[in-house]
């Protein structure tokens, strides 16, 4: 992930809202700026302590891009802002001041597993989402 085009999305690998997220960016993504790992895997733990978060962090995603890690509502309007057609437009909503943005990020993300439920164990990728996959 040296190339300053790429960008390293961690996520809940347990997550069904994460997983979906995943599928999501992949075809929106079409020069695979992204790559991703499970903030419980081997590699994410190097990847959080690396940026200087806690090993056992799971309060959504974070986005490692520029060499600088981006979490809570900043993170997704990041992913927006990079994706092919119209989806970049989102990221306008950086207006929002961050207090506000991060208050519904965490209102959702304390709800997700109630609402989308959760798996046993982390994604394993296959075809090419596993190609995307570090570690």
């Amino acid at each position: 992930m040296a190339e300053p085009d790429r960008a390293v999305l961690l996520i809940d690998g347990v997550c069904n809202v994460c997983e979906a997220w995943v599928r999501f960016i992949v075809p929106r993504d079409p020069r695979g700026r992204f790559a991703f790992a499970a903030l419980q895997s081997p590699v994410g733990s190097k990847l959080l302590a690396e940026a200087g978060l806690p090993a056992d962090y799971l309060d959504g995603v974070v986005l490692l891009e520029g060499g600088r890690a981006y979490t809570r509502s900043t993170a997704l309007l990041r992913v927006f802002r990079r994706l092919s057609g119209l989806w970049p437009l989102f990221y306008a909503l950086v207006v929002i001041p961050r207090p506000l943005r991060d208050w519904a990020y965490e209102a959702f993300i304390a709800r997700r597993y109630a609402w989308f439920g959760r798996k046993d164990a982390c994604l394993v990728p296959s075809g090419e989402l596993a190609e995307r996959f570090l570690g």
